[in-house]
């Protein structure tokens, strides 16, 4: 199984810190941010690795080369930042059986691998990896709409968002996504959203489950999440 890592943007809100070097080399406890997210991936049996670059993109390249801990990486450059769904849809021609996309700029504290296990031992299309939140956080985020306890869809920022369920960047999914995407509609901003796509494999039928996260993550965006995350390690 691989894994795909969305590692492109620029960080504006870790500035200063990102103004010479991608959010994913941005250090939390001595170490890059990529570098623990291809830990989790490796510990939960990931065999190769998809990273998607584009800001500062040759510092990410020269600091790996091409393999982690001798599982192979390949790249793929996001030219113009067009929303997540665009950044997985360019690992389309790298990817022939279910994948995990976990984003380059996640912490997480007890692995992924349910979210990996439900994929592989059932007949799931999809899986995503959910926390549970208060009502406030899960309006700036991806909420998740459940049916029969499957995800009937993923609602971004919204004011009455459907559960206190949320992304948590963490998705496993089969290749059918690829097709989802070609047909999701690109959102307000532009941008082509994988939630989009994850909702329109539900409503085809697909079987979408939600696994809930077994420990805790910070998703790094601010410097006061770098602190958020540092206490989380330690």
């Amino acid at each position: 199984m691989k894994g795909v890592v969305p590692a492109a943007g620029e960080g504006t809100r870790l500035r200063p810190l990102t103004e010479d070097r991608p959010k994913g080399l941005v250090e939390v406890d001595g170490r890059p941010i990529l570098s623990r997210v291809f830990e989790t991936l490796l510990e939960a049996g990931v065999d190769g690795l998809v990273v998607v670059v584009g800001y500062r993109k040759a510092q990410i390249v020269d600091r790996y080369g091409d393999a982690y801990r001798d599982v192979p990486i390949t790249y793929v450059h996001q030219r113009e930042r067009r929303g997540l769904g665009h950044a997985v849809s360019l690992a389309e021609s790298r990817v022939e059986e279910p994948f995990v996309v976990l984003n380059g700029d996640n912490v997480f504290e007890g692995g992924i691998d349910p979210a990996v296990e439900r994929v592989r031992s059932t007949d799931a299309a999809a899986a995503v990896l959910v926390e549970e939140v208060e009502r406030e956080t899960a309006r700036e985020t991806g909420a998740v709409a459940l049916e029969d306890g499957r995800v009937a869809g993923i609602v971004e920022k919204a004011d009455d968002p459907p559960s206190r369920l949320v992304t948590t960047g963490c998705y496993v999914l089969s290749p059918k996504i690829f097709h989802a995407l070609a047909l999701a509609r690109p959102a307000d901003s532009g941008e082509c959203e994988l939630s989009e796509a994850v909702g329109l494999l539900a409503a085809a039928g697909r079987r979408v489950d939600p696994v809930r996260l077994p420990g805790s993550r910070v998703n790094v965006n601010t410097p006061a999440d770098l602190e958020r995350a540092e206490r989380l390690l330690e």
